[in-house]
């Protein structure tokens, strides 16, 4: 599947800060349908008018305009650790999928990705549950004033395991991430009927788009099911339409109550969300891309990819630096006028 390459012209700051931006964005744009789904799957979504417009028409109305971006400061704010650590594993599960030859497998990337998202999505688990109780909140009358205040009155109302409640669904969950990832890069060739290196831009959009639906589609149950048991509700009492005393017992009551379909509740908001987030995540990276590429001297503006003339592309940045100064230093000093 597509992936930014990683571009030796872009220091590792320069990267992290353009990547970090492209994510804020895409996140900020798209939290209103962010905000309808995670209503739909916690069950506080009512009624026959249960779309993620509705949803949204509902939340403005009741709380104000501010409400559709509940929950958005915490996700933006956890997007930098999580990427870092999310980062740091996938380089570690690569060296050991990698054999003596150096070769890694297709599927054994896909894997190294997964766990490594796996293993970022528990470090940060907390935010990621302070960010659903923010988001089902009344602003008008608030239990959590912040990020900060949330997690000290979790912890001392409902302890510190109650910050990792629903976790074990992120592990369960990433097995039919995987599977979908795997199922999409197999067919991509059918596809578009061509090989893969030679997809175009947008080409390489489509099958991240489809990735996601796809991944996202075969896992959104366990999504579901974690949500519900992110509610802030203690076990019992546990979810805003079904009560249940853990994640079996969640997936069970949602099925008896509601029906199998019950754990796809949400899904048209998240699947709606795809092409405008990966649409402006892409579209941010490239711009804040083409600025760094311009300061640091390989193109001759931060409107286009047009190459500086004489300047070799394969160098690394401090490399380029160094080469500047070099002959900077080295002027022609002039001769001295003899008779």
């Amino acid at each position: 599947m597509a992936t930014w390459r990683r571009d030796g012209r872009l220091t590792g700051g320069q990267r992290l800060l353009c990547a970090g931006l492209a994510g804020t964005l895409s996140l900020s744009l798209t939290a209103p349908l962010e905000l309808a789904t995670v209503l739909a799957q916690v069950g506080v979504v009512r009624g026959h008018a249960r779309g993620p417009w509705a949803t949204g028409h509902r939340v403005w109305r009741a709380e104000g305009l501010r409400a559709l971006w509940k929950g958005n400061a915490v996700a933006c704010l956890r997007l930098f650790p999580c990427s870092a650590v999310q980062l740091a594993a996938y380089r570690k599960f690569v060296v050991l999928f990698t054999d003596d030859l150096g070769h890694i497998s297709q599927w054994s990337s896909i894997m190294a990705g997964s766990l490594a998202g796996m293993v970022s999505t528990i470090v940060t688990y907390p935010t990621d549950l302070i960010k659903t109780r923010l988001i089902m909140q009344n602003i008008l009358e608030p239990s959590y004033r912040g990020l900060l205040h949330a997690f000290s009155t979790i912890y001392q109302q409902e302890g510190f395991l109650a910050l990792y409640r629903g976790v074990s669904l992120t592990v369960v969950g990433a097995l039919p991430f995987s599977a979908g990832s795997l199922l999409v890069y197999m067919n991509l060739e059918k596809i578009w009927n061509g090989p893969r290196d030679q997809f175009s831009l947008p080409q390489n959009f489509a099958n991240v788009c489809l990735a996601a639906a796809v991944t996202q589609t075969l896992s959104f149950p366990f999504e579901t099911v974690k949500r519900k048991m992110q509610s802030p509700y203690l076990p019992h009492s546990g979810g805003v339409d079904v009560h249940f005393s853990g994640a079996v017992d969640c997936f069970r009551q949602i099925v008896k109550a509601q029906g199998v379909l019950g754990l796809w509740n949400g899904l048209t908001a998240n699947l709606l969300k795809i092409v405008p987030y990966f649409g402006i995540m892409f579209s941010t990276f490239e711009f804040c891309k083409r600025i760094c590429l311009y300061q640091n001297g390989y193109i001759l503006s931060p409107l286009s990819y047009k190459l500086t003339p004489g300047v070799d592309q394969s160098l690394q940045p401090q490399e380029l630096r160094e080469l500047k100064k070099f002959f900077k230093t080295r002027k022609p000093k002039p001769k001295k006028p003899t008779l």
